[in-house]
């Protein structure tokens, strides 16, 4: 468990870090170092915290179940990640309806994502792992709205194939995940038994 709270802290210290950071140009850091030099250093330490994060997530299992969700949200978790892997896709495309929709859409998949599988799973490691994810993407919605930052403005120019490829692309990341690719990485079938 140990290690999965470092892994915590240091991802996500550094991005409350950037979050709260000041963006005056006398003050801030990323223009201080440079881009390149801090979105390398940003990086490097967001790796070695989600590498503790996975490493410890799986070194905490069987550390304690805190509750026993009915099997019906299990199914609740499959279905808002749908929206989840497409809303993540749309935040890496242009803008297109769904982005200017949503202002920031990869916070709301976080959140949807974070939800489920808080709906999903009672054990005290996935509680703690979800748990953490899904209070900073509230913490973080709350200070880019604060720095007036709504998503792209309403001048944007958008484009409706972002949303076509976004569907296309989350729907089918979906399928393999849910049907596959869960099982090889995590050890749990995503699709309940």
């Amino acid at each position: 468990m140990t290690i999965l709270l470092i892994g915590l802290a240091v991802f996500f210290g550094l991005h409350i870090f950037s979050a709260v950071r000041s963006r005056d140009p006398d003050k801030d850091i990323k223009q201080k170092l440079g881009y390149g030099p801090y979105m390398g250093l940003y990086s490097l330490i967001s790796i070695v915290g989600f590498v503790l994060i996975v490493y410890g997530f799986g070194a905490a299992r069987g550390s304690g179940v805190l509750y026993t969700p009915p099997t019906g949200l299990a199914h609740i978790n499959l279905v808002l990640t749908i929206p989840a892997l497409i809303l993540l896709v749309a935040s890496q495309f242009p803008a297109g309806h769904i982005k200017k929709a949503t202002k920031h859409p990869m916070l709301l998949a976080v959140k949807l994502w974070a939800l489920g599988h808080l709906l999903a799973n009672g054990e005290l490691n996935s509680v703690i792992l979800f748990g953490s994810f899904l209070a900073y993407a509230v913490f973080d919605r709350i200070m880019v709205k604060r720095r007036g930052d709504n998503g792209p403005g309403p001048d944007a120019a958008l484009n409706p194939m972002m949303d076509v490829i976004s569907v296309i692309v989350g729907l089918g990341l979906w399928a393999a995940i849910a049907l596959w690719l869960h099982t090889i990485l995590f050890g749990v079938y995503a699709v309940p038994q």
